[in-house]
């Protein structure tokens, strides 16, 4: 098996010096060769390696001598076609929309002392992102890394040099203003607390964090009842977010001039979504649990008194007990049984209260976004909860703040209230395969495809962007076609429904071992709407 492409990297010239060099544009595809209609190896007939030194992929007049653009690839003699898979029928994106294509990095890049962790290894890997055409790369920025000890004390250092290091190698950078905790979720490998001085507070005053029917608190963002209370140090949440997205914009003044900073992500919730913390591993969930209610502190229940009051229904103004668990199927609960509480008078009061506290939360924010980053886009992510689609309820989903029943679209709510600040929705889960749910889990009744759907037309038809993200690992290459459907959906007679962008999750080793590698790389390009009639250097060599 080939060693991983992130080895392949860094090596020294004096190596290089002594390899033979073939540029780019030395390759072309073989005449009647229609790789869009089969999947071909080139594989080697000598099995004895040499070291060749690749110019940036798809780059004719680049010298391959280059420190920028000079890659490490393996390189065998006389390779020859072999049809992997004869008769298989890929579509041509030949022509297609060009959408953008970003990769987040890891989420441990930046230490907690505000330092770029290895700052070597990246570049190569940045290079080796950059060989493959991506547009960009999504870095995320803590508010508990930057504003970690003292109140309206910013180090924004170590995402200072990052910036320098993207804008240097000519990509684009979009930054995601991340007021929530890191760990304890799927797919988090690193921890990064809140700042040190909110937990202190939360100490004093425990509400200030989201609380279920138990009363445990959920550390991983802070409750939306405390937008407008002034219990932080003196300033309300809303200032506080104002102040730290403030500051970004101020330091990283020269990025936003010379369109380096291509577009900002507000985090809104857990995980950056737009969603309550509904169902959090650290207090026991697991998939497909229906998750819980986090209405329980006393600045939320209070909003839910005024609210029943002021719409002459005081009786409304109260919790469910009723709901279940974290680990809860509906029909198992008294609330979201079929014909439970959740269809009353009262639960669809509750529900709709329950979500418009979600809605005011991103309305208020993406209004000071707006102010703060004035003629930058601005985005927001709304998360993929996609299990128990297919009972009447949808309970997941109801707990996590989107009232989203049947006969019921909780979705274009959150879209109209976007347009009204231009941002953009960012949505994941675009690689999800219902059926593959369903074998898993047939009891959750998920339906990740008809969630997808769902969100994508709403908002094209309230005309905002949409973009996309796999939600988690992708390799191989089902996954990506199924991205590119969702991404450029068939017989589109409008021209118009498709998204505007795409961040792969996430920059790792494993993507840059190099079997990975290729089908990403062909992936970006069909993203790019360029057919892939021939592939890049690596490409033409058998990996095994």
């Amino acid at each position: 098996m080939a060693a991983a492409f992130s080895s392949l990297v860094g090596q020294p010239r004096a190596i290089l010096s002594a390899s033979p060099t073939v540029s780019f544009s030395q390759i072309r595809k073989p005449a009647n060769f229609p790789l869009q209609n089969s999947r071909f190896l080139l594989v080697n007939s000598s099995s004895v390696p040499r070291t060749c030194t690749m110019a940036m992929v798809g780059d004719d007049k680049v010298d391959p001598a280059r420190d920028d653009h000079s890659i490490n690839w393996p390189s065998y003699d006389h390779p020859k076609v072999v049809d992997a898979t004869p008769g298989f029928q890929e579509r041509d994106f030949t022509a297609t929309p060009y959408i953008p294509v970003y990769v987040m990095l890891p989420m441990g890049i930046i230490n907690m002392e505000c330092e770029i962790v290895d700052a070597n290894n990246l570049v190569n890997q940045l290079k080796i992102l950059k060989s493959a055409k991506v547009d960009g790369v999504v870095v995320e920025c803590w508010w508990g890394i930057v504003e970690a000890q003292t109140p309206q004390r910013y180090n924004w250092s170590g995402y200072k040099r990052l910036f320098e290091i993207v804008r240097d190698l000519n990509l684009k950078l979009r930054v995601v203003m991340s007021f929530h905790e890191c760990g304890g979720n799927v797919g988090d490998d690193v921890h990064i607390p809140l700042p040190q001085w909110v937990t202190e507070i939360g100490y004093r005053n425990p509400d200030i964090f989201f609380t279920d029917k138990d009363l445990r608190r959920t550390h991983e963002c802070l409750t939306w009842g405390v937008d407008n209370e002034r219990v932080l140090g003196g300033r309300i949440a809303l200032e506080v977010y104002f102040d730290f997205m403030r500051s970004f914009r101020v330091k990283f003044d020269e990025f936003f001039e010379n369109g380096v900073i291509s577009e900002i992500e507000i985090g809104l919730g857990p995980c950056g979504e737009l969603r309550y913390p509904s169902h959090p591993v650290k207090l026991g969930w697991k998939y497909p649990g229906i998750g819980e209610f986090q209405c329980y502190d006393k600045y939320l229940l209070n909003s839910l008194k005024k609210t029943a009051e002021a719409s002459g229904g005081s009786s409304c103004g109260k919790v469910p007990w009723n709901a279940g668990s974290y680990n809860s199927k509906p029909q198992n609960t008294e609330f979201f049984r079929d014909g439970g509480e959740y269809n009353s008078i009262y639960g669809r009061f509750f529900l709709k209260w329950y979500t418009q506290v979600l809605i005011d939360h991103g309305d208020q924010v993406l209004g000071l976004a707006n102010l703060c980053f004035k003629g930058t886009p601005i985005a927001a992510k709304l998360p993929g909860i996609y299990w128990w689609r297919n009972d009447k309820n949808g309970a997941a989903e109801l707990t996590a703040g989107f009232y989203s029943v049947k006969c019921r679209d909780g979705y274009s709510p959150i879209a109209l209230m976007l347009k009204k600040h231009g941002a953009a929705l960012n949505f994941t889960c675009l690689e999800l395969h219902t059926v593959y749910r369903d074998i898993d889990f047939p009891e959750a009744l998920a339906d990740p495809e008809g969630l997808v759907w769902q969100v994508l037309n709403v908002a094209w038809e309230a005309y905002i962007p949409v973009a996309g993200e796999n939600t988690g690992p992708c390799y191989h290459r089902e996954g990506y076609n199924k991205i590119l459907e969702n991404a450029k959906p068939r017989n589109d007679p409008f021209g118009r429904h498709y998204i505007s962008g795409f961040t792969y999750l996430r920059l790792s080793p494993t993507l840059l071992e190099k079997h990975n590698f290729m089908e990403f790389e062909r992936f970006v390009q069909k993203m790019h709407g360029v057919q892939c009639n021939y592939l890049s250097w690596s490409h033409f060599w058998n990996l095994e």
